[in-house]
C-alpha cells in the first residue's frame, strides 16, 4: 500500500485524509475507448444493481470494493486499479482502497452523468457547432445514432423525433423537473421518466466519448413498464409505441385530465368536435328505414374529445398498371387527407353491431401536432401496406380551415401555421420493413436522415418522396419569427426594419 508523508502527522499517526491524485500512479492505465455507460448498471458477476463500480481499464462492471468483493478480486487478478462508483460518481484505486480526486477525470464523470444548465438549454437550438468524440469522429449533439440491439428501430425513430421537440426535451434535460415526483410504493413507472431523461441528456451531450448512444437502459424500462408488450427483439409499430409511451409518461409524471397537468399534454394535446349519426341496417325496407331515421337514436350527436395525435386515412391504392406493365405508385396531397377534419367530409365507421357516419373538426390546436398516416390494414390473414406517396410541403401548412367556425375558437387561435420538424418513414414489406427518421436540426436549419447508427444529411425535397408514416409539426408563432430575424441580424444579414 502506498503512503505519503503528508498523510502522517508529527506524532507518526496515519491521518484519515484521502490520497490525492498525485499519489495514484495508475491514472494512465485508464482506457476511455472502452468506457460505455449506456448499459444497465449491473455487476457482470453477481448481476446485482447494488453498489456497482466500473473498471476504467476494461470497462466492465463489478460489485463492491471491500475485501473479497468482485471489484477487489478483479483488481488483484488482472492488475486493473482505477474504478468509478456508478452511483456516487467517486473514483477509487483498488486494492489499496483510497479515493482518487483529480480534475482530469471530470470528463468521465460528465459522460456518465451529463448535466445542462438553463443557459445551456437556451442555446441548443441556436448553435450548429460540431462536437468531437474521444475517437476523433465529429457529431452534432442531438443528431446521434442509436444502437439497434436487434429489432428496436421502431422505438429508436420515436425517441429521435421526441428528442427534437423543445418543450419535452428541455423538461427532461433537467432532472430537477421530475425527480421529486412521488409515485405509489412499488410503482415502476418512475423508471420511464428517469431513463428517458438520461437518454435525452446523453443524446444532447456535447462531450460524448463516441458519436452514438445506446438506448439499452431506456428500452429495458420500456419492456418492464409495458409488461413485455414492447420488445427489443421483435419488430413493433412506432404508432402503438408512441401512443403507449406518451400516455404512460403522462401518468408517470402524475398527469391528470387537464391540458396543463403534464409536459406531455401541454405539448401535444389537442381537442376535436365529433358529429355522429347512426345508419339504419342495410337489409331493412325503405318505410322502416325512414321511420328509424326519425327516431331519437338515429339523430346526430355532438361530442368533444381530446387527442394526442390525428389519424389520417390514405385512399385505397388503384390497381391500374401503366404501358410498361409496372405498378403505378399513386400520390395524394396532405391537404386531401386533412379534409377529414373540415367538419363537412363524412366517413362510415363499422362495428360488428352497427354503422355510424362521423365527421370531425378541430377545437384546439396543440403547439406540436402529431400526424399518423395510416398505411397498414390488418385482417385475420395478413397485414397489407398502402404504398401511396403523401405530398406535403415542409413549411407553412395552415390548419385554420380545420378549426371549427365558432368565433371564440377562431379568436383563441392567433397562429395556425405549422412547419414540419420530424418525419418517420417505413420502407419495405409490412412485416420485414425498417423504419428511419428525418429530423430537422433547428440550430443548423439542416435536415438529417437517421437509421439506427447511420446519420446523413438530406435535402428537404427528398423527404417528401418518402413513405411518411408519423410526422411532428411545430406551430409557428411570433416568437419564432422574431428569433429567426434576430438570428439573421446576429449573422450579419441586413436588419429587418419593419
Amino acid at each position: 500500500m502506498l503512503f505519503c508523508l503528508r498523510n502522517v502527522d508529527h506524532y507518526g499517526v496515519i491521518k484519515k485524509q484521502s490520497f490525492d491524485s498525485r499519489n495514484c500512479p495508475y491514472l494512465d492505465t485508464i482506457n476511455r475507448n472502452v468506457l460505455d455507460f449506456d448499459f444497465e448498471k449491473l455487476c457482470s458477476v453477481s448481476l446485482s444493481h447494488i453498489n456497482v463500480y466500473a473498471c476504467l481499464v476494461c470497462g466492465k462492471y463489478f460489485q463492491g470494493r471491500g475485501l473479497k468483493s468482485h471489484a477487489y478480486t478483479h483488481s488483484v487478478e488482472v492488475d486493473h486499479h482505477v474504478f468509478l462508483n456508478l452511483h456516487t460518481l467517486k473514483f477509487y484505486c483498488l486494492p489499496d482502497n483510497y479515493e482518487v480526486i483529480d480534475s482530469s477525470l471530470d470528463d468521465i464523470k460528465y459522460v456518465l452523468q451529463p448535466t445542462f444548465t438553463k443557459d445551456n438549454i437556451r442555446h441548443l437550438d441556436k448553435t450548429e457547432k460540431l462536437s468531437r468524440a474521444y475517437d476523433g469522429s465529429t457529431y452534432l449533439p442531438g443528431v446521434v445514432g442509436l444502437n439497434n440491439i436487434k429489432a428496436n428501430d421502431y422505438c429508436n425513430v420515436i425517441l429521435h423525433a421526441f428528442a427534437h421537440v423543445p418543450p419535452m426535451r428541455n423538461y427532461f434535460l433537467r432532472e430537477e423537473n421530475y425527480q421529486k415526483i412521488k409515485r405509489p410504493p412499488g410503482d415502476i413507472l418512475i423508471l420511464l421518466s428517469q431513463r428517458f431523461g438520461e437518454l435525452m441528456r446523453k443524446m444532447w451531450n456535447p462531450r460524448n466519448f463516441k458519436a452514438h448512444v445506446s438506448p439499452h437502459e431506456m428500452l429495458q424500462a420500456v419492456v418492464l413498464c409495458s409488461k413485455k408488450k414492447f420488445q427489443i427483439t421483435e419488430q413493433g409499430d412506432p404508432v402503438e409505441f408512441m401512443s403507449w409511451f406518451l400516455n404512460t409518461l403522462h401518468q408517470a409524471l402524475n398527469g391528470g385530465k387537464g391540458r396543463d397537468s403534464s409536459i406531455i399534454y401541454k405539448t401535444f394535446q389537442g381537442a376535436m368536435k365529433i358529429y355522429s349519426r347512426k345508419l339504419p341496417p342495410a337489409d331493412v325496407e325503405e318505410l322502416e328505414k325512414q321511420a328509424l331515421l326519425q327516431s331519437e337514436d338515429y339523430q346526430e350527436v355532438i361530442s368533444y374529445s381530446p387527442f394526442l395525435y390525428l389519424t389520417l386515412d390514405i385512399p385505397p391504392a388503384p390497381l391500374f398498371k401503366d404501358e410498361l406493365e409496372q405498378n403505378i405508385i399513386p400520390q395524394v396531397p396532405l391537404h386531401t387527407l386533412l379534409s377529414k377534419f373540415d367538419g363537412i367530409s363524412e366517413k362510415e365507421y363499422k362495428t360488428y353491431k352497427d354503422s355510424t357516419m362521423k365527421k370531425f373538426e378541430l377545437t384546439h390546436l396543440p403547439k406540436y401536432l402529431l400526424l399518423y398516416i395510416k398505411r397498414f390494414t390488418k385482417n385475420i390473414f395478413f397485414v397489407e401496406k398502402n404504398p401511396t406517396i403523401v405530398n406535403f410541403p415542409v413549411k407553412n401548412v395552415d390548419f385554420r380551415e380545420y378549426l371549427t367556425k365558432d368565433p371564440e375558437v377562431q379568436k383563441r387561435h392567433k397562429y395556425t401555421t405549422y412547419d414540419l420538424m420530424a418525419n418517420i418513414v417505413h420502407e419495405g414489406d409490412p412485416k420485414k420493413g425498417t423504419f428511419r427518421a428525418h429530423i430537422l436540426h433547428k440550430g443548423s436549419g439542416k435536415w438529417y436522415e437517421i437509421q439506427d447508427l447511420h446519420v446523413t444529411e438530406i435535402l428537404p425535397q427528398m423527404i417528401t418522396l418518402s413513405e411518411a408514416y408519423v410526422q411532428i409539426w411545430a406551430l409557428r408563432t411570433e416568437d419564432d419569427e422574431n428569433s429567426s430575424k434576430t438570428e439573421k441580424n446576429e449573422n450579419g444579414d441586413k436588419e429587418d426594419k419593419s
